[in-house]
């Protein structure tokens, strides 16, 4: 006899909560091997093919193409045979982010086959492993969570167990027990918690708004949304601090000059120069290489640079993550920046390539402006920044002259270090982009 498997949506990535089911990639009916990716999904950060652990025949499909769903809601129910039972049900421990498979309980129950299609369209009967409760119709996914009345606030615990749900609630003085979870068996998700914060602010414009200020409103959801919470969090937690000079880049865009005009390859990005000057630096302070465990009250400092920079795209701002920075030269350097930065573009990048970061360079002089303080990248410590580079007056060699001259500054996070190990960072940069020679000798 079969066995009904179901999978649901998995966790994609750091700060996700939710995805658009953009295609289907098999149909009820069609038979899957494990592994095989089942269906492609859009995050707010992303473009990801999402595999199915199990392998059999598809049942039943959750969600119609543009239906947004939560993590951990049904995607498909796969039948499993006798013979396929026991490597089946284990799994194929693939794991995205956060999410593993294992061998679900043994135990079982007959349920009636109402899911949203059905294989040849039968209304025969299969056994699921039991659960809790009830597979959830694609469209409940889609329902606006609603606090609970007043009247239904209990005295017991909250049924939530994610403590970073727990911290959104107390920061913005939420009560959990009043609200009612989308997750199973009444689970709070961070989900509802954010939905329930849209709607009491919602409310709150609703009373205080004066009459014919009636305005354009646009929902803080997808890149947006991830945007704003990271940024806010960042603001909420990392004591920051920021520090800057000027800097004469001439020497720095004649070397790269002198590189392109000689080298056969491909050529070398200003940017790739800035990160490769960047790893250098973090090799003399690596305290900025680094993060803050608030649990446990340690700092953590990294040995690998994995180096983000901030790209502009028709989605929204994203940081993709270039790893092992540290390792690579200036070649390597401006193939994976243009890579990332194509995928980016193209909105095909994964949740690996945008996670992990551990440091980011901020090239906001693309923007045609001089200097900015930006918000760091929680949870990192720091974030170089980079004006546009321009002709300026300046003494060199003790005459006044027209020189190429851009603006760095470096935010950065006062748990981690001083003023001194900030300023020591921002001058060993600003001294190898003055004479790219310094770099020399730690090559």
């Amino acid at each position: 006899m079969a066995q009904v498997l179901e999978f649901k949506l998995p966790d994609l990535g750091e700060g996700l909560t939710e995805a658009v089911i953009v295609t289907w990639l098999v149909q009820v009916g069609e038979v899957v091997a494990i592994d095989q990716p089942v269906v492609e999904v859009e995050t707010a950060k992303a473009m990801v093919e999402v595999p199915c652990p199990y392998g059999g025949v598809v049942t039943a499909r959750f969600g119609e193409e543009g239906t947004e769903l939560p993590v951990g809601a049904p995607l498909l129910t796969v039948a499993v045979g006798e013979a396929a039972t026991v490597p089946e049900a284990e799994g194929s421990g693939n794991v995205l982010v956060g999410y593993g498979t294992g061998t679900p309980p043994a135990r079982r129950r007959r349920v009636r086959t109402s899911a949203p299609e059905r294989a040849n369209g039968t209304a025969a009967r299969s056994t699921v492993p039991e659960r809790p409760h009830q597979v959830a119709a694609p469209e409940a996914a889609t329902h606006p969570r609603v606090p609970v009345p007043p009247a239904a606030l209990t005295d017991g615990p909250a049924p939530v167990i994610s403590p970073l749900v727990r911290r959104l609630a107390r920061d913005n003085g939420l009560d959990l027990r009043r609200l009612e979870g989308s997750g199973p068996e009444g689970l709070i998700l961070r989900a509802d918690v954010e939905d329930a914060l849209r709607a009491n602010a919602a409310r709150a414009g609703a009373r205080t708004a004066p009459p014919g200020s009636a305005g354009t409103r646009t929902p803080l959801k997808g890149i947006r949304g991830v945007v704003a919470d990271k940024l806010s969090r960042s603001r909420r937690e990392i004591p920051d601090a920021t520090c800057w000079v000027d800097a004469d880049a001439t020497e720095l865009m004649r070397a790269r000059t002198a590189m392109n005009a000689t080298a056969a390859g491909p050529k070398i990005s200003l940017l790739a120069l800035l990160a490769r000057i960047c790893t250098a630096a973090l090799a003399r302070h690596p305290e900025l290489n680094s993060y803050v465990d608030v649990e446990a009250r340690e700092i953590v400092q990294l040995d690998q640079v994995h180096l983000g920079f901030a790209a502009q795209t028709e989605r929204g701002l994203v940081v993709p993550v270039v790893r092992d920075a540290h390792t690579r030269d200036a070649e390597s350097l401006t193939a994976e920046f243009a890579r990332l930065t194509e995928s980016a573009h193209a909105g095909a990048l994964t949740p690996a390539e945008l996670t992990g970061g551990t440091f980011t360079l901020n090239n906001y002089g693309v923007f045609g402006v001089d200097g900015s303080t930006p918000i760091i990248n929680h949870p990192e410590a720091a974030m170089l920044g980079v004006g546009r580079i321009v002709p300026k007056p300046w003494v060199h060699e003790g005459e006044l002259a027209v020189r190429q001259v851009v603006q760095l500054s470096l935010t950065f996070d006062h748990r981690v270090c001083d003023g001194g190990t900030a300023g020591g960072f921002l001058r060993y940069v600003a001294d190898c982009v003055e004479n790219p020679t310094v770099l020399l000798r730690t090559l």
